[in-house]
């Protein structure tokens, strides 16, 4: 609908239904477009932050907790926007002699205490409804950087395109952030798992692992999905609470790094060579003499059961 035509089913000002349109697209209840805005759905949907922000609480936190183990002292990387990466570089505060580029502003407040880590910042336009910044000048910021990892996020993810989000401006950063880093981390939970958006950041092909959490049950899509990716070569590891999968316990939980279990999918063919070995996931080609074999489907199969 149109701006004029919303002022006049609800009998006020052009300027009041102008404001009240961007209050409505940040808590991801409509989409603006020039002139006007429409219901948002399919593959144009995007919640706004403070939706974002209390949606699988526990699950996220395990997810930070696992992916804060492949960071290294002095390491230098890049780290996306979102809520499960605002988690992450919570616990990155305590990495000495650590690097961190971002185009979050909730990132570096994280990380705006922290007097051992670097923080950062590329140039930009702040989009409000995630506090990221994106455009042109984010993008020529990222020019002629190289560092050891990115750690990204995401609105879906599935085997057949990779990670994907639904705003046009935020994905060209994403995949600015990729082309920085020699390997990409994916931070996901079960839910973004077989969500397919508009926008794609990063193909499978160019996803290192995933990090994610348990998915319940009943979830065949999200256990579908993680063997899809698993034998596409991504590295998968689980995150979940002792006792159960993660999200059984409160809302944003005290699943600590000591609560923690770990599940490695191991690599299923043949992948380009990832350099180094980060502490906290074991990379798929160490993991024992397990091979690529009935026994390693088996783990696949066990892992999308329950």
């Amino acid at each position: 609908m149109s701006l004029r035509e919303l002022a006049r089913v609800v009998q006020t000002s052009e300027v009041t239904v102008r404001r009240d349109v961007r209050a409505l697209e940040a808590e991801g209840l409509l989409d603006r477009r020039h002139g006007g805005a429409v219901l948002p759905g399919g593959f144009t949907r995007e919640s706004g932050f403070p939706q974002k922000s209390h949606l699988a609480t526990a699950e996220k936190t395990a997810i930070a907790d696992l992916a804060a183990g492949l960071v290294g002292e002095g390491e230098a990387i890049v780290v996306g926007a979102g809520t499960t990466t605002q988690e992450l570089a919570r616990r990155l505060a305590r990495v000495p002699g650590l690097t961190v580029v971002t185009n979050s502003l909730l990132v570096a407040q994280a990380l705006a205490h922290a007097n051992r880590v670097e923080v950062v910042m590329t140039g930009g336009t702040l989009r409000g409804s995630n506090y990221a910044l994106v455009g042109s000048g984010a993008e020529q910021s990222l020019q002629g950087l190289r560092v050891s990892r990115a750690f990204l996020s995401g609105s879906g993810l599935t085997a057949e395109r990779g990670l994907s989000t639904s705003n046009m401006l935020s994905a060209s950063v994403d995949r600015a952030l990729v082309q920085a880093a020699a390997e990409v981390v994916v931070l996901a939970d079960h839910t973004k798992l077989g969500t397919d958006t508009m926008f794609q950041t990063v193909p499978t092909e160019l996803i290192t692992r995933l990090v994610t959490d348990e998915p319940p049950g009943h979830d065949d899509r999200a256990g579908t999905e993680l063997q899809a990716l698993a034998d596409q070569g991504v590295q998968i590891a689980v995150a979940g609470a002792s006792g159960g999968a993660a999200g059984q316990g409160s809302p944003g939980g005290d699943a600590g790094p000591a609560r923690q279990q770990r599940r490695d999918v191991p690599l299923p063919g043949p992948r380009r060579q990832v350099p180094g070995t980060a502490p906290g996931l074991r990379p798929a080609a160490s993991l024992g003499d397990q091979g690529t074999g009935p026994e390693q489907r088996a783990r696949v199969a066990d892992l999308r059961r329950r």
